[in-house]
């Protein structure tokens, strides 16, 4: 992903539609679109042919985006920081912020838990036995079932 500076440098005082926003950002454009039906981007002008334009604000309000997401931040956290932008909210952004690494950490002991289920049922089977006991382990009816996917996130 692109730093901000380089961004600045491009966007300048310049007036983008939608497409050129995305290759400046390296941003999709139905992820954009989403991001402004989700209400994270202002609807931007349109001109008389009903084109988006965006500017230099949408351009670094999306890289902020960008950069939340990339820290695994869900849409509502990154709703809540972009409204704390622009004032004296520090206190505020550090809860926001712990609670989130509170997440990761749940995240991680769930992912460590797995990785020991795995690591189980692998030393179940030697590789050398005619039926696979790990296969079988996998169909037994009363064999545990997770309540949560490992997949995704747990906030």
């Amino acid at each position: 992903m692109q730093t901000l500076e380089p961004l600045q440098g491009q966007v300048q005082n310049r007036r983008m539609r939608i497409g050129q926003l995305a290759q400046l950002t390296a941003t999709p454009v139905d992820t954009i679109r989403h991001y402004e039906r989700e209400g994270l981007l202002p609807a931007p002008p349109r001109t008389d042919a009903g084109y988006r334009v965006y500017g230099p604000a949408d351009a670094e309000r999306l890289h902020f985006i960008r950069r939340c997401r990339s820290l695994d931040m869900n849409l509502a956290e990154v709703r809540a920081l972009l409204a704390l932008q622009g004032g004296a909210h520090g206190g505020e952004a550090h809860a926001l912020l712990d609670e989130h690494i509170g997440h990761v950490s749940a995240r991680i002991a769930a992912l460590q838990e797995l990785e020991r289920e795995l690591r189980d049922l692998r030393a179940r089977c030697k590789g050398d036995e005619p039926a696979c006991v790990i296969l079988e382990s996998l169909a037994e009816p009363g064999a545990e079932l997770p309540a949560k996917s490992h997949v995704g996130h747990s906030h």
